[in-house]
This record gives C-alpha cells, structure tokens and sequence, in this order.
C-alpha cells in the first residue's frame, strides 16, 4: 500500500512532464521511504532503477553497467562501460529525444568508492546531459553527505541541479492512515510510539491494541524492530556505545548538554560533537525558545525520531527483563503506567502541527509566521515558565495549552494560560486549549462568549 507523498510525486511529475534534462536530488534518513516515492515515480514510464551498494568502484559500475544494457536488451551484445563516464554518454545518447528516468539510490555508497564522481558528473552534465531527455535522480540516506558534498556551494555538483526533494517522517495527520480501524486516541498513541517511519507504521495492526502490538512487533527479541535503532546505528556511526548512551541519558530526563554529559560520563565538547551527529542524523533535535520579548532560557535537545525515544525509554532500559521472556512484565509495570506521560509530549507536536494546517488554510483569526514552544522567566511572578505553544505575527499572537489526561480541562488550566501570556506585549491575544477527554461546561461557556478562546478535543480534518 502506497501512502502520502502527494506533494513529492506531484513535484516529481510536474518536472518529468516538461520533458528536459533534469538533475534531481532526493534525500532523507534511512527508512522514511525514499525507495518506495521513487519505485511509484517510475510506475509506468522508461525507467532504469539502480541500487548502489557498499562495494568498490569496480563492482559498482559493473553492476550499474549490467543494468543498463539490460534495460535496453543488450545484455552479452556490448560490453560493459569501461568507465562511468562512458556509461552516462551512452544514456546521454539513448535520451537525446526520448524520455528516460535513471534513479541512482544510495548515491553516496558511489561516491565512497570513487570520489572523483561530483566532478565527473559535473563535467557530464555541463557537456553530455543537459541537452537531452535525461531525468537523472540521485538518491542518499546520509543526509549531512547530500547537504555538504552535492548541495553545497563547495560541492563540483553546485549549481547543477534542477531540484531537490528532503523526504520528510510522516506527520501524525498523514501516519494515521495505516490505523484507520483505530479510536483518534490509539492513533496518537501509535504515532507516539512508531513516529512517521512507514516502515514502522506498515508492521502494526490495526485490528490488535496498541499493547499486543508492542508486545508481539517490538518487545518480542524475534520481531524486526526489537534491535532496529541499535542496528540503525551501526550503520551510521562508529562508537555506537557512546551515542547509544547519550540517546538514552536524553530519553530519561536528562536534556541540557551539561546534564547529558555528566549522565554520560564525558566533557561537554566531545558530547555537543557527538550530539551534532546525532542532529545530522535526524535522531535528536535542538530545541530553542521563541525568541520573543519576555526572555527565554537556553535551548534544550531532545529525540526528534518518535520510535527511538520510545524504544530508548522502555526498550533498552529493560532489556534485562525482556530477554528473561518477561514482556508482560515490562508491559503492565514499566511500560503502561508511564504511557500518558509519554505521549504528552507527542501531542504538543501533533497540536503544533494541526494548527500549522489551519494556518495554511487560512483558517485561524490570523496568519502566524513563527510558532514553537516557550520558555523562561516571569518577571511578574519571579519564577520559570512554560507555554506549550506560541504563534505570532506583528501584531496578533496565540497561545496553546496541550493537555493529554482523562479528565475534563477546567477553568483553572484557561486562567493559567491567561496568566502566562500577561508576559507578552503583543496587541491582539487568542488562546487555544487542546484537551484528549474535552473540557468542562465553564470552559464550554466561557469559550462561547469569548470570541478569543478556542477549544480543540478532536481535529477536523
């Protein structure tokens, strides 16, 4: 089943029906279905799809040779390229009036083995490429290797493409097609626990509960995420030991370079190294205040990845149990009775994102151009505050309060929020409450009669 992805394939089909040269980047984290928009791109149209793998420069193009001949059924007829750039003229020649589509995937894996290649792609495309048919698609998972070695202004490749495309987790509104049989509760809470990876999301089902679901297709040591974000990292970095550490310190409280380095064991230089990494790698995240009037404290970091946060705070802290045969054990004490809390961060994101929508669809008083989390210091009440989200313009702002627990929001959590945005200097004011179990018939009425409160329990779209 093919989800999503609407604004990729039309962007991708917008650029092919122009029928020119084109030199296409695509690029984003391991898993997040960059094979699959392709593989759907290509359906019904000329195309020659080559995987790159970790191989040396010989293999490589023998490989890539082997699947271009054979494309054109010239298989034992010619021999194969004795050089990439002779490989990339004879499909210069092939697309001179003709449309063609060759995807490279796993690009970098090529460029490991021979780092001539940019420059030589370069020189292709200045003098062999840019005059045909050609739709040329580059493909890498190593997202920080695509930004610095073909999309910036050192790479030979500068200036040569025609687009990019990063492909991007899914966000909640898009992950909760692969529940449709699931309550709006149980979708969030899938969302919370698998993050935007289709990969991820294809392996629940939605006709068991979110609990048999941990239990068979993560905690099981048989189950094919049980070691992925271990083996994800592998893949990735050479001293897993030490970022697996500090993934965890982040996962169970510790969200400060200076917490997360004394969690670890190591100076705070060598820890922001690492963390910077783990950024590159779209796994962390840093997190910094809105930079508003009322003055915010320092930026935190913290797990962008939804699946690693969760496999780093129940998984991998409870290995010893789990590799006992103890699943129900971590289940009903370890994993259950902490959930509530745990998605409450996931559903801030998932409110942030909603209203996003409603922005773009001009839905909202007014069009906000920044939005994110607060927080800081009260001058007012000498003491650290914190507001879950805050979006403004010039002259309007709004402020968010997420409350994902079962029971009714009540005045007290509005009067708060209220108190808060005294902070704040702005001239137009809005609040929104987001609440998973409603809110009380006072915060009913009292939203009623003020046009400047909304009330979201489910989101209508």
């Amino acid at each position: 089943m093919f989800v999503g992805r609407r604004y990729e394939l039309e962007t991708l089909n917008r650029l092919y029906n122009e029928d020119k040269f084109h030199f296409v980047v695509v690029y984003g984290r391991r898993r997040v279905g960059k094979t699959t928009l392709l593989t759907e791109f290509c359906k019904n149209k000329p195309s020659i799809f080559f995987v790159a793998e970790e191989y040396n420069n010989k293999i490589n193009l023998e490989s890539f040779s082997d699947k271009v001949l054979s494309y054109f059924s010239l298989g034992g007829l010619l021999n194969k390229f004795e050089s990439w750039e002779k490989a990339f003229i004879f499909l210069a020649q092939q697309a001179k009036d003709k449309r063609l589509i060759v995807v490279i995937d796993e690009f970098p894996y090529i460029v490991n083995s021979n780092k001539s290649i940019p420059s030589l792609l370069q020189n292709l495309i200045d003098h062999h490429l840019k005059n045909t048919k050609l739709f040329l698609i580059i493909c890498g998972s190593l997202v920080s290797f695509i930004e610095k070695e073909v999309l910036s202004y050192k790479s030979p490749l500068y200036g040569r493409r025609t687009a990019q495309l990063i492909v991007e987790p899914f966000n909640f509104f898009e992950s909760r097609e692969f529940f449709p049989n699931y309550s709006f509760e149980d979708q969030v809470t899938a969302y919370g626990v698998l993050g935007g990876i289709p990969q991820y999301l294809s392996i629940f089902d939605s006709t068991k509960d979110i609990y048999e679901n941990i239990k068979t297709k993560i905690l099981d040591k048989s189950s094919y995420l049980y070691e992925e974000p271990k083996l994800l990292l592998r893949q990735e970095v050479r001293e897993p030991a030490l970022y697996n550490s500090i993934i965890e310190a982040i996962a169970t409280g510790s969200s400060k370079l200076n917490e997360i380095a004394a969690k670890v064991g190591v100076d705070t230089d060598k820890c922001a190294k690492y963390i910077s990494v783990l950024i590159d790698l779209k796994i962390l995240e840093k997190v910094t205040p809105l930079k508003l009037e009322a003055k915010s404290r320092k930026s935190i970091y913290r797990i962008k990845d939804n699946f690693f946060r969760f496999w780093y705070r129940f998984v991998f802290t409870n290995k010893t149990l789990i590799e006992q045969g103890l699943i129900d054990e971590v289940v009903e004490n370890k994993i259950r009775p902490f959930m509530s809390d745990f998605i409450g961060e996931v559903y801030e994101q998932v409110c942030m994102d909603y209203l996003k929508i409603l922005n773009r669809e001009k839905k909202l008083p007014f069009i906000f151009e920044n939005i994110g989390k607060w927080w800081g210091n009260n001058p007012y009440k000498k003491r650290e505050e914190e507001i879950d989200i805050v979006a403004f313009n010039q002259d309007n702002i709004l402020f968010g309060e997420c409350k994902w627990r079962n029971q009714k929001v009540d005045m007290s959590v509005l009067n708060n929020l209220i108190e808060k945005s005294m902070i704040f200097n702005h001239h137009k004011k809005f609040y929104v409450l987001f609440s998973k179990s409603g809110f009380t018939d006072e915060v009913i009425s009292f939203a009623k009669q003020n046009p400047h409160v909304f009330l979201v329990s489910e989101f209508d779209i």
